[in-house]
């Protein structure tokens, strides 16, 4: 088990990426810390994991006191806190037209402003286990499609504090900061929002080449697998 006994904080967790990261991580030994929003999925998310593998904290990431309740709910239910998984975000849609001032501050502030105060918070615990930080990104986080400004922004943001604190916080505490920036991704999410604008059922298997290069989407356990070697120690001081 290549994460056998290490207890990892999964934001965003109680659907799509997240909990199919949050699942992998079980398999492979750890307990997990999972956030999100609706509790009737973490009810659910629990029954699936097992109590004795999982606990969650349902709460805004963006609110003053969340990086510190989820931090001090990862060490008082096992003690210690070896990883933080940055994956809750917005994913909205906007353009240099319509992006707002209001929404702009908002996006950056789940997708970008909180996962650093996380890091922060866990950083002291992180540095007593020679831990690590994985931020999930997105490929639009390269230039992004044109209705995608904002959130095309703040993932560019997170990508550049990844780099950051992966050259910065290794060599000061010893504690790796990787991020993944996965393509398209079949998530629970988009089966409903594509099944809300009336596309087929099975939209996803018919793909222009632009929009998907590999002639598929990905999977939510695709992104999870490549998360668990930058969650373990096989990763070592590799930054990615």
């Amino acid at each position: 088990m290549r994460l056998k006994n290490k207890v990892v904080l999964i934001t965003g967790g109680y659907t799509g990426i997240g909990r199919a990261i949050a699942g992998h991580c079980v398999k492979e030994g750890a307990k997990v810390i999972v956030n999100g929003l609706d509790e009737q999925h973490a009810t659910s998310l629990i029954a699936e994991l097992g109590v004795e593998n999982t606990t969650h904290i349902t709460i805004d990431i963006t609110e003053a006191e969340a990086p510190d309740r989820l931090v001090e709910k990862s060490i008082s239910t096992f003690g210690k806190l070896d990883a933080v998984v940055n994956n809750a975000a917005l994913i909205a849609s906007s353009n240099i037209g319509d992006t707002s001032m209001q929404f702009m501050k908002r996006i950056l502030a789940i997708n970008t402003v909180a996962p650093l105060a996380i890091i922060q918070a866990a950083l002291p615990y992180l540095e007593k286990t020679r831990g690590n930080v994985l931020n999930i990104g997105s490929i639009n986080a390269w230039c992004g499609e044109p209705d995608l400004l904002g959130y095309s922004m703040s993932k560019g943001a997170l990508m550049t504090m990844s780099r950051n604190l992966g050259d910065t916080l290794f060599r000061e505490n010893g504690v790796r900061v990787n991020q993944i920036n996965p393509g398209w991704v079949l998530t629970e999410r988009e089966i409903m929002d594509k099944k809300q604008q009336g596309m087929k059922s099975d939209w996803y298997k018919d793909l222009p080449d632009i929009f998907a290069p590999a002639q598929r989407i990905f999977s939510p356990d695709e992104i999870a697998s490549a998360a668990i070697f930058l969650l373990s120690d096989e990763c070592g001081p590799v930054r990615h």
